[in-house]
């Protein structure tokens, strides 16, 4: 039998540096729009960069060439600690503080996001046969990331061509957060700094669509670089859909009362019907791959006695054993229950429940991510939030931190799947990528609980605030504090556009499985209808112009727009979020120096 050729080992010691920076940039971007975005084609490029440099500037340092396999090993780790935001730290936690008034200690902080974070890494395990092997889903910045790898060591040229573009943007994204954040927090020049929403022209009609229903521009190019990444399609979409929420039914809801005007106002009645089409949608879709589902699950029964190893399947040494998803399961789920009782008082049989629902849950998230690139966390929390507000009435510490579970899971999930479409594509080698996820859970724990830490828990009174919106964890403290006064307080109208939104899920999911081929292309994305409901106007406008761009460069300049699209959109969203991780230390430091030793 032909065995692939010894992987090379990867260099650990570069895992914590460029997970960490990963880490703070999502932090960074999460907290000032609520998104979170895959970094992995970033990683990639800043990880080929940083080792050709070392080989050529310190060649003691390494004695073998950055390989393909390694790159993207090491950039799956660094994606890995990425995510760590996404798990609660731009929500849940944040969301806590908004509700009850308490802090978390650092280590609590760290052994609750390592928890569920692992217990997202195991549940994706027996998902990828499914989703990856059979359904073959796209799966869009796990094909990037293959593409980007390939190119880069299949032609050194390109590569330094793929290199200089990302740190230049980068370099322009830093000037962009300089101007909109630095500028802004010195008096002198105040005035002169971008504004971080534009309205579409200086008379007060489009003054008034901004301020009432965040139908403007976006003084940032971190949302344009992510449309360009995601694609017309789901970018189109999410355009109708914020015109839907914020331009037709938002207006409605302030004329009627049933809403104030302004984001926080708008989205604690659309993210209802929004995450009801979601969830009705991920969930039919897989639903109806029922035959495969049962093919992919027929062997649970035998999970014990895994056949890794054996001859019988020639993947069965190189796919992730069974026993692994068995094992780390019950041993990170049970981690949760007993944390969660412990730190925040949940009753065990509530943490049980809420780890089972976990696990159905980022089968929806998941799905969403291999169609459309975008991880629904913030919907998927909903759901058990909403669960909870029946189980659990008034308990708003429970709402929240068993929400945090699913979505912390879930976007841990769906970020190991991409990094594994990536290595299918390869032909690398699943455990090592999963092995590599579990290191980088590690290391973005290290990195991104200090990194809150100070640019939160500092002054945590800037949370909610023009400083830092954090835009998902008011969200998620709003539906806690709606829940705890019951179902029955739930906005006028919800639960009629709950059922609406649902609906048209299933309706567009059908459509997309069962219509005529010709239509499908111009279907929208459910998911992107869905996402336009929870994030502010602006950012759907800011994808859209993104997205729109990169298509017409595409049509334009085919050659061009493959070689710089992705490293040039990576190099802004880095750039922009990592400076203004900057300038918040720069600014903390000047309040310090102005107050005087008193």
């Amino acid at each position: 039998m032909n065995h692939p050729p010894p992987r090379p080992p990867v260099d650990l010691a570069a895992l914590p540096p460029i997970g960490g920076l990963m880490s703070v940039s999502n932090l960074y971007v999460g907290l000032k729009t609520g998104w979170g975005l895959g970094v992995t084609i970033t990683a990639c490029i800043i990880a080929y960069a940083v080792f050709k440099f070392l080989e050529q500037v310190v060649p003691a340092y390494r004695t073998r060439p950055f390989s393909t396999l390694e790159n993207y090993t090491m950039s799956s780790a660094a994606s890995a600690a990425g995510y760590m935001s996404s798990a609660g730290l731009v929500s849940a936690i944040p969301a806590l503080y908004l509700t009850t008034g308490r802090l978390l200690e650092w280590w609590e902080i760290g052994l609750w996001l390592a928890a569920l974070s692992m217990l997202g890494v195991f549940m994706a395990i027996p998902l990828k046969r499914q989703l990856i092997n059979v359904d073959q889903l796209p799966f869009p910045s796990g094909i990037a990331t293959a593409e980007t790898l390939a190119s880069m060591h299949g032609s050194g040229g390109e590569a330094v061509v793929k290199a200089r573009a990302l740190f230049g943007a980068a370099s322009l994204g830093a000037v962009v957060a300089v101007w909109r954040d630095l500028v802004a927090g010195i008096k002198p020049i105040a005035a002169w700094a971008m504004p971080a929403e534009i309205p579409f022209g200086p008379f007060p009609l489009a003054r008034d669509l901004l301020a009432k229903y965040t139908i403007g521009i976006e003084g940032s190019l971190i949302m344009v670089a992510a449309g360009a990444i995601m694609g017309m399609r789901v970018a189109a979409s999410m355009l109708v859909g914020s015109i839907i929420f914020y331009g037709i039914i938002g207006p409605i809801l302030v004329e009627r009362g049933i809403a104030q005007p302004g984001y926080r106002g708008i989205v604690s009645w659309v993210l209802w019907p929004s995450t009801a089409m979601m969830v009705a949608s991920g969930l039919l879709a897989f639903g109806l791959k029922w035959r495969t589902v049962l093919r992919a699950f027929g062997g649970l029964g035998r999970l014990v006695g895994s056949t890794a190893g054996s001859g019988a399947d020639p993947l069965a040494r190189v796919e992730v054993p069974s026993s692994w998803f068995v094992a780390g399961t019950l041993t990170a789920g049970t981690a949760c229950v007993l944390l969660g009782h412990w730190l925040f008082d949940i009753s065990w049989w509530m943490g049980i429940l809420a780890v089972l629902v976990t696990f159905f849950l980022s089968i929806v998230a998941a799905r969403a991510t291999g169609e459309t690139d975008i991880t629904p966390i913030g919907a998927m929390g909903k759901i058990t939030q909403l669960m909870y507000g029946v189980v659990a009435p008034q308990n708003i510490t429970t709402n929240l931190m068993t929400a945090s579970i699913t979505s912390g899971a879930a976007s841990h999930a769906a970020d190991l799947l991409t990094d594994l479409k990536s290595g299918y594509l390869l032909g690398g080698n699943p455990r090592q990528q999963t092995i590599s996820q579990l290191f980088g859970v590690i290391a973005g724990t290290i990195v991104s609980v200090p990194a809150y830490l100070f640019v939160v828990q500092r002054a945590p009174d800037r949370l909610g605030t023009a400083d830092l919106p954090a835009p998902s964890a008011k969200v998620w403290a709003g539906v806690a504090e709606l829940l705890a006064k019951g179902i029955d307080a739930l906005p006028d109208g919800a639960v009629e556009a709950i059922v609406i939104g649902g609906l048209l899920g299933i309706v567009l999911t059908l459509l997309e499985e069962f219509g005529p081929r010709a239509w499908r292309p111009w279907l929208p994305s459910t998911t992107g209808l869905g996402i336009a409901g929870v994030i502010p106007a602006f950012n759907s406008f800011a994808m859209f112009a993104g997205a729109l761009a990169a298509w017409a460069f595409a049509k334009a300049r085919p050659g061009l727009a493959e070689t710089y699209t992705v490293p040039v959109s990576s190099g802004l969203i880095a750039g922009e979020s990592l400076m203004g991780v900057a300038i918040i230390l720069v600014l903390e430091v000047m309040k310090v120096w102005a107050a005087g030793p008193g």
